[in-house]
């Protein structure tokens, strides 16, 4: 774990006890901080015993306190730890905010922070794949699942400084008040959680906080695709490097088994820039592009049986994530392939942004609480299925499906209706995938 003098002899709070929370524990105690934390779970609150003060940080007194570290899912527009801890003069801050405080006590280090809607998780374990392939040494942390106060520090070596890989929520952006990466990117913006925000130029602000926190002379690459991340383009202070998935040839794309697809083009042209902005050479990148293999639950190749191929795309979880996945394998001669397994918890009532590809698809499979919803929207266009569960909707597609089409997950939609999040999900496809016979 990270391991900081920065935080000796100080007070925190800490709400919320999962994964980044109980690192954030762990490093603040090993720092020589006092930490009082809470989490409403009492399994959770027993994984500290021992180790912290337990306390509610909306009942105790935080007068003194250095800050309080709060989960990326507290909603600070409705939570409100937000106005109790104003009242106070207390920071909100979170785990990424400490890991930036903690930076000068660490050795020479790079930092790569990455954000965007939609292909975060993708570019991040690209770009940390191509560091290492370069021979510098990496650590990934962030929204990608891995709190990077858990991981180990990166110590002095021979190749020269390594690098910090950090994939950011907009969530955790907002908990940020001093990260200056030494190149950051922004993927694309399209709406999402506008619950959290004050309408969508709410959610833009939030991003733009990212380049906002950067010195002059660090590196800004930007997919400038889409108007939002043009805007924030115009505004940054550091040095520009405006990108597009058109820099990448698709004859190129043939030779990166796990990069197919527009959405992957973009994805490689903005991970080929930040190699190039942290000097690392075009063989080298080449030869990482054609080695990286894709995340679980993102475009991941589970099986191919009686020549139909199965794919495993559970983390896309609205449209515009979707919607590049349907692109992925048009159809050959007018003859749609793919057969898209869809539904969940909806996070708007369309699917606009999958509609420019409906001709590549032969046969939908709707699934849980939006499934009639998207059946209804999709009957016009194709043919469909209102499968309703997910193991149903496996098997009738490969009733179905010839040799050469493809069993796409890409569900458009949250999963907390029938499974514990998308990793559940996407475990749930791979099972009922390896079950056919």
């Amino acid at each position: 774990m990270i391991v900081s003098d920065a935080f000796a002899g100080k007070t925190y709070a800490v709400l919320g006890l999962a994964r980044s929370g109980l690192a954030t524990v762990d490093t603040l105690v090993a720092s020589g901080a006092r930490v009082v934390a809470w989490d409403s779970r009492e399994e959770a609150r027993a994984l500290i015993a021992g180790k912290a003060e337990l306390g509610d940080p909306m009942e105790i007194d935080l007068a003194g306190f250095d800050g309080i570290v709060v989960s990326p899912g507290v909603p600070l527009n409705k939570h409100p730890i937000a106005m109790r801890a104003k009242l106070a003069g207390v920071p909100v801050i979170g785990d990424i905010e400490l890991f930036a405080l903690a930076r000068p006590t660490l050795p020479p280090h790079k930092v790569v922070g990455i954000t965007g809607t939609n292909g975060k998780s993708t570019t991040t374990a690209l770009i940390h794949h191509i560091i290492e392939q370069a021979g510098f040494p990496a650590r990934m942390g962030g929204n990608i699942g891995l709190p990077i106060l858990g991981q180990e520090p990166l110590e002095p070596n021979l190749h020269g400084a390594g690098a910090y890989v950090l994939e950011l929520s907009s969530y955790q952006i907002d908990l940020t008040h001093s990260l200056d990466c030494d190149v950051a990117v922004l993927l694309n913006i399209t709406p999402d959680h506008l619950d959290r925000y004050n309408g969508f130029e709410g959610y833009i602000a939030s991003k733009a906080r990212l380049f906002a926190m950067q010195s002059a002379e660090h590196v800004a690459v930007i997919a400038t695709e889409d108007e939002p991340s043009r805007g924030i383009a115009a505004g940054v202070v550091a040095a520009l490097d405006a990108v597009a998935s058109t820099d990448i040839d698709t004859i190129e794309q043939l030779g990166w088994p796990s990069l197919q697809g527009p959405h992957n083009a973009q994805n490689a042209a903005v991970a080929i820039a930040v190699a190039k902005a942290l000097g690392i050479d075009a063989a080298t990148i080449a030869n990482a592009l054609a080695s990286y293999a894709s995340l679980p639950h993102r475009m991941q190749r589970v099986r191919e049986l009686n020549g139909v191929l199965y794919v495993n795309d559970s983390k896309a979880t609205n449209a515009a994530s979707t919607a590049p996945a349907l692109a992925a394998w048009p159809a050959i001669d007018g003859k749609p392939r793919i057969h898209w397994i869809l539904g969940g918890v909806a996070k708007s009532d369309n699917l606009d942004e999958c509609v420019p590809h409906y001709a590549n698809i032969a046969h939908a499979y709707t699934i849980g609480e939006a499934g009639h919803m998207f059946a209804d929207l999709l009957r016009p266009h194709m043919a469909v299925d209102d499968s309703e569960m997910l193991s149903a909707a496996v098997r009738r597609a490969a009733r179905i499906a010839q040799p050469g089409d493809v069993v796409l997950l890409s569900p458009a939609c949250a999963s907390f209706d029938q499974f514990r999040d998308f990793e559940a999900r996407g475990d749930a496809f791979a099972a009922a995938v390896n079950a056919l016979e």
